[in-house]
């Protein structure tokens, strides 16, 4: 692969991380929607000057100030109502599944988009009202207003049958988890295609100077082609050692610079930390694991004494093996990851964390519930049958865990039988 589309792919990642961050704001659409209507209100006028102008249907003002009226009173009542209805499914997943879900849910696209037509009409409305108040049409000008008009109408009718439809499942545990598998999966994926963001593999032990950041938190995205720039600037080389989703404090190196001579090295750390972006919060498109420990989160708040419910654990399960399945089918597919930023280097997110983040909690809090102990030794079982060498390593050492697990909470012995006949022969043994 070549240097352009190595950096094409690095301004690709930064974007998409930028994009998702912006998509978490519940103000960006309707931004968007408020600067169109602006733009649609004053367009209108435009017709106006054309030169055929007088061919244009006769509208009347009063039909078109009726509309108006109509919307700019009952939009943003609407709108408020659609907050309200927003805010009560974000508090119900954030309950029922667990606050971390709630980026994913907050960045509903429907309830987004609807949102924000019901205040894009509201604003074209009003302005689009004051200006037909005041002459600011004419024949041509009216026309084409009422031609918007009703196309706002149809975009309203459209978004809000939609709305109905997505806030009688937004918050709800089924529609939660769906999120989270899907950010997860995508996150995965990207992770198979991309180990480290195109970096050279290398362990994590580092020389030269070490790096340290000047705030605590989460590293939730790295820029590498600015480190790339950096280190051919100053001909050294740059041994990364805090991956995404890794907790970093003042006293924990982000990385390490070698340099080949003096340097200015006060001006090479600000440079280094500010292709770090760090967080209080983990942020799920650069961080697989952190979507796997959300799930098993999930699982573990089922399988709490309040709630008792191991069929969402059951159903995590099966997102597990679906995720870990085509993480192996992308990793096959994906030839030897090329080296974009050879002055990089910059450990792979080992198999054995993921496992970790997927399948401890799980293991430990519902390894009383024979039924979800049964179905976790099938899904090592599952796995072990990928083809995929550190995969069924991964599977059995968790395996193993699990049949401990089980072993000291299950207190019939014919429980404890039926879980170690689920579990691989190599587990069991």
């Amino acid at each position: 692969m070549s240097r352009g589309s190595g950096a094409t792919l690095g301004l690709h990642s930064r974007a998409r991380f930028l994009m998702a961050r912006l998509r978490e704001r519940l103000w960006f659409k309707p931004l968007i929607s408020c600067a169109l209507s602006l733009v649609a209100a004053f367009v209108a006028g435009l017709a106006d000057h054309v030169e055929t102008a007088q061919s244009f249907p006769d509208i009347s003002s009063e039909s078109i100030e009726a509309l108006l009226s109509i919307t700019s009173a009952s939009m943003l009542v609407i709108a408020v109502f659609a907050v309200g209805a927003m805010v009560s499914a974000y508090a119900s997943a954030s309950s029922a599944a667990t606050p971390h879900s709630f980026p994913l849910v907050l960045a509903d696209d429907v309830s987004q988009n609807a949102l924000s037509t019901f205040i894009g009409a509201f604003i074209f409305s009003i302005v689009a009202l004051v200006a037909i108040l005041n002459g600011y049409y004419d024949q041509a000008g009216r026309f084409v207003l009422f031609v918007i008009t009703i196309f706002v109408f149809a975009m309203v009718i459209l978004g809000f049958v939609r709305w109905v439809d997505r806030i009688a499942r937004l918050g709800r545990m089924g529609n939660t988890i769906e999120k989270v598998e899907a950010a997860t999966d995508a996150a995965l994926k990207m992770q198979a295609q991309r180990p480290t963001l195109g970096a050279v593999n290398a362990d994590a032990a580092g020389h030269g100077t070490a790096i340290y950041p000047e705030t605590v938190g989460y590293v939730q995205n790295i820029d590498v082609e600015k480190l790339q720039r950096l280190a051919e600037k100053n001909d050294g080389t740059i041994s990364v050692c805090a991956l995404p989703g890794a907790f970093v404090t003042p006293g924990s190196p982000l990385a390490y610079f070698e340099e080949q001579g003096p340097q200015d090295k006060d001006g090479l750390r600000k440079t280094i930390v500010e292709a770090f972006e760090i967080a209080s919060q983990r942020s799920f498109e650069s961080d697989p694991c952190f979507g796997l420990s959300v799930l098993s989160e999930i699982a573990s708040r089922a399988m709490s004494p309040a709630v008792n419910d191991p069929g969402t654990a059951i159903d995590i399960t099966g997102s597990m093996i679906r995720l870990f399945v085509r993480w192996a089918q992308a990793s096959e597919k994906s030839d030897e990851p090329p080296v974009e930023y050879g002055r990089i280097r910059m450990p792979a997110v080992s198999l054995t964390r993921m496992f970790d983040a997927a399948f401890s909690g799980i293991a430990r809090d519902g390894a009383s519930s024979v039924e979800v102990a049964v179905r976790l030794q099938k899904a090592f079982h599952s796995l072990t049958l990928q083809g995929h060498g550190d995969m069924e390593q991964a599977a059995i050492t968790h395996s193993k865990l699990a049949l401990r697990y089980a072993d000291l909470s299950l207190k019939l012995p014919e429980e404890r039988e039926a879980v170690e006949s689920a579990a691989p022969k190599s587990a069991s043994c």
